[in-house]
């Protein structure tokens, strides 16, 4: 069989297995698919427009990219606190909306100012629904069907970074004004399509979660229920390597390659991988293994993925088969992670779990690439650089072992 025909008959499995799910978690990972395909058509251009286009300084654009992290990273934990208190859905449908400001100004800024508030708009955006999506997909899966939903929504997730920047560099051949509005008008859709049809019962906030005493109802019981909880904490950590290190397809992957042929071809082997091994990965590894064990698993495989390049420099095959293994780790840690967020909660302040979740990893992932960097300037492109990613893998796959052997995963 065909690359294109294996990878049709994956997409037809995901579709199949998809139509087994209720309307509700169908309409979450639609809005998932149309969430990456709008912000990987624009995001991977801007910087070109921002400073061939319009001229700015490499200051600038830096400040502008930057301001959109940090208000994303810096406003998970906010974003998801006010899913819990004022239901998910409302939660999910601004932040399309906000999107589609943002993207809609960014078509038609012309000075800093405007590009920071623009982008600014787009982060928080992403803040606001980001956590309420996952929980809300929790919710409407159930218990049974959490981990098999989230298989699926990397599968969507994944497809959306793969087709963005295809569709995105056909539009910005034309003009990158016309990427930002056709990204603009795709959130405009999804925005009503998500008011219209997401069920009510989306928009219930904590109901249906075990209600503490009336004294922890407040928004300080809430942030002192979840900030107070160590287990999460260390769990947080823990996978702040997978983070860290399923980010270097962006960092130094990709430095290594130093041609757009291969570095093209990196992100097109991370997805394709996902696309048509994230159900067979997850229905292979439930039969098998315990959650926990897939944890570690993951984080194992993530860090041995580094040692391809560390054997084979930095030829196209040693590259390749990082990223492969890597979107092969990832596929197996994904739901499993997903579904550890909701265990741990135990089914309260879901949403402000995964807002805190996102934010510990956000940081994680800023120190991780200044600490890859700065690695790579003092010992250039030798073995160090992987070997050390590689032992970040196992460290934090180590330290999930030992919370796994603890039961604390288990119990929550």
């Amino acid at each position: 069989m065909t690359t294109t025909a294996t990878t049709r008959a994956k997409a037809g499995g995901v579709w199949r297995q998809t139509r087994t799910f209720d309307p509700a978690v169908r309409l979450l990972f639609l809005n998932q698919l149309t969430i990456n395909l709008g912000f990987y058509m624009l995001m991977p251009y801007l910087a070109a427009h921002l400073a061939d286009g319009l001229g700015m300084a490499a200051w600038a654009v830096g400040l502008v990219l930057g301001a959109r992290n940090l208000s994303q990273q810096g406003m998970f934990l906010v974003g998801g606190a006010l899913a819990d208190r004022l239901g998910f859905k409302p939660l999910i449908v601004a932040g399309c909306a906000l999107r589609t400001v943002g993207f809609g100004a960014l078509a038609f800024a012309q000075s800093l100012p405007t590009l920071i508030a623009a982008s600014l708009a787009t982060g928080l955006a992403g803040a606001l629904f980001n956590p309420a999506v996952r929980a809300c997909l929790a919710a409407e899966a159930g218990e049974e069907r959490r981990v098999e939903a989230f298989a699926l929504f990397n599968a969507y997730y994944q497809a959306g970074i793969l087709l963005g920047p295809l569709v995105g560099v056909a539009l910005t051949g034309v003009s990158f004004r016309l990427t930002c509005v056709v990204a603009a008008v795709l959130f405009a859709g999804l925005t009503v399509v998500q008011l219209r049809h997401l069920p009510v019962r989306a928009s219930a906030g904590p109901a249906g979660e075990a209600a503490g005493p009336a004294g922890e109802e407040g928004a300080r019981g809430q942030f002192r229920t979840v900030l107070s909880h160590r287990t999460f904490w260390l769990f947080s950590l823990a996978m702040t390597g997978s983070y860290v290190l399923y980010f270097q397809v962006y960092l130094a992957l990709p430095l290594a390659a130093g041609g757009t042929g291969t570095t093209t071809a990196l992100f097109v082997v991370s997805a394709l991988v996902a696309l048509a091994g994230q159900l067979r990965i997850t229905a292979w590894t439930r039969r098998r293994l315990s959650r926990e064990r897939c944890l570690v698993l993951g984080l194992a495989l993530m860090g041995g993925a580094f040692l391809a390049p560390a054997a084979l420099g930095r030829g196209p095959v040693g590259l390749l088969l990082c990223a492969a293994v890597l979107a092969v780790a990832n596929a197996v840690l994904y739901p499993y992670e997903m579904d550890t967020v909701v265990a741990l909660s135990r089914g309260r302040w879901v949403a402000t779990h995964y807002g805190l979740y996102n934010t510990v990893c956000g940081i994680g992932i800023t120190l991780g690439n200044l600490g890859t960097g700065a690695l790579l300037d003092v010992t250039g492109w030798s073995a160090a650089p992987w070997l050390a990613l590689c032992a970040v893998g196992l460290g934090c796959a180590a330290a999930m072992e030992i919370l796994a052997r603890g039961g604390r995963l288990a119990a929550g």
